[in-house]
C-alpha cells in the first residue's frame, strides 16, 4: 500500500483507523477558519467581512502588484459603514461596548492595509489579514448568546465543555497552543479539557508519530486502558460526537457512514494540520477516552477535507499556534505539561447518577 494514496490500519494505541480517500476540490485548511466557520452564529455581513478578508490570500500568493486587493478591502468597508448595525444586532447587550471597539478596531485596520497595497508591502498585508481576522473571530464570538443545544442527558455523568477552552502544551520539542470547541464535540471536548485539567497528560509519551501522519499521545505509562477515574474506579468511555453541517446537535454513538449520512460533512472536519482527533478502539465507536492525535494533515492525501476519518473519527478543536512544533515530534518525545490557559470555566462537571 502506498502512502502518498492512502493509509490503511493506522495504529491509534494499538487501535486502528480506516483509510483516507481522495476526493477532489479544495477544502478549508486552515484551523482558526475552521473554528470561525464553527460558531453558532447567524450573521451574514459578519461572514461576508470574514470570507473577503479570508480571500485576500489568493491576490497574495502571485508576484503581481496586489493593488486588486483594494476590491476586497472597499467591500468590507461597505459592509462596516452601511450594516453597523445589522453587525450589533447579533450581539447581547452586555457585549455591545466590546463589538464597537472591535469594529473600531476592523475599520482603522482596512485603512492601515490600504497603505500597505498602496506600498506593495506583501508580507505587511498578510499580518494585518491575520490580526483583522482574529479580531473578526472575537467578534463572532461575542455574538454566540447561549449553548445552542441539549446534551442527552445519558451523558450527564461526563464532563462537558458548553463553549471553548484554549490549551497549552509544552512538549520536549517547543510550545503550542489549540482551541477545543465545545459548541460541536461538547463531551469530546469536556473530557479532553477535565483531562487537562487534572494533569492526566503530563509527561505522557507520543507513541505515534513521523510515518504515521499522526502524533498520537494519551495512555498511562504500561497501561493502554485510557482513563480510570479514580471517584468511580471505572473505565471513563465516551461517545463518538459527530456535528453535521446544518445540523442543530451532534449524532452521537455512530459513525455517519453507519447511519446512512455517506454525503454530510463533519463541522469539525480533518482538513486542518493540527487538528485534534480522538481516538478510539477500531470497532467501537464508544470506546474512547484519554488517546487524542494530532493530525499531521497532507494536501496530497485529502485535498478536500473529505477522507474516510471524517465521520468516523471525531475532531474537537485545532493547533491555532506554533504548528510547526509538531513537525519535529517524534515517538517518545513528551507532553510536558499541558495547561488550561482560557475557558476553564466553561467546563461543566458531571453530574451524579
Amino acid at each position: 500500500m502506498l502512502l502518498s494514496i492512502c493509509i490503511v490500519g493506522l495504529s491509534l494505541g494499538g487501535w486502528a483507523s480506516p483509510a483516507l480517500a481522495l476526493p477532489p476540490g479544495n477544502a478549508i485548511t486552515d484551523g482558526k477558519a475552521l473554528l470561525r466557520y464553527s460558531l453558532p452564529i447567524d450573521n451574514e455581513p459578519i461572514r461576508t467581512i470574514q470570507r473577503d478578508l479570508e480571500e485576500l490570500s489568493e491576490g497574495l500568493r502571485g508576484r503581481r502588484r496586489i493593488s486588486g486587493l483594494n476590491r476586497n478591502l472597499d467591500a468590507v468597508d461597505r459592509v462596516l459603514n452601511r450594516k453597523r448595525d445589522a453587525l450589533l444586532s447579533s450581539v447581547p447587550d452586555p457585549r455591545k461596548p466590546q463589538a464597537e471597539a472591535l469594529l473600531a478596531e476592523l475599520q482603522s485596520g482596512v485603512e492601515a492595509m490600504r497603505s500597505d497595497v498602496e506600498a506593495n508591502d506583501k508580507e505587511a498585508v498578510w499580518s494585518r489579514r491575520s490580526t483583522l481576522l482574529d479580531r473578526v473571530g472575537e467578534l463572532e464570538e461575542l455574538m454566540v448568546d447561549k449553548f445552542p443545544f441539549e446534551v442527552p442527558a445519558e451523558y450527564s455523568n461526563l464532563p462537558q465543555l458548553k463553549g471553548r477552552a484554549t490549551i497549552e502544551f509544552e512538549t520536549s520539542k517547543g510550545t503550542l497552543r489549540a482551541v477545543v470547541d465545545g459548541y460541536n464535540a461538547p463531551v469530546t471536548a469536556g473530557n479532553f479539557v477535565d483531562l487537562v485539567n487534572r494533569g492526566f497528560y503530563d509527561g505522557l509519551e507520543f507513541t505515534r508519530a513521523e510515518d504515521y501522519y499522526v502524533a498520537q499521545v494519551g495512555d498511562p505509562p504500561g497501561k493502554e486502558e485510557g482513563f480510570v477515574d479514580p471517584a468511580t474506579g471505572q473505565y471513563r468511555a465516551i461517545p463518538l460526537e459527530i456535528m453535521v453541517q446544518g445540523d442543530e446537535k451532534p449524532i452521537y454513538g455512530i459513525t455517519l457512514e453507519d447511519a446512512g449520512l455517506y454525503l454530510e460533512q463533519p463541522m469539525l472536519p480533518f482538513s486542518a494540520f493540527g487538528a485534534l482527533g480522538m481516538a478510539r478502539p477500531g470497532d467501537d465507536p464508544n470506546g474512547g477516552s484519554s488517546q487524542f492525535f494530532f493530525f499531521l494533515f497532507e494536501p496530497e492525501l485529502t485535498p478536500a477535507g473529505l477522507n474516510l476519518l471524517d465521520g468516523r473519527y471525531a475532531v474537537f478543536g485545532y493547533v491555532t499556534e506554533n504548528k510547526e512544533v509538531l513537525d519535529k515530534i517524534k515517538v517518545g518525545d513528551k507532553i510536558v505539561s499541558a495547561k488550561v490557559v482560557g475557558g476553564l470555566d466553561n467546563l461543566v462537571e458531571p453530574q451524579a447518577a
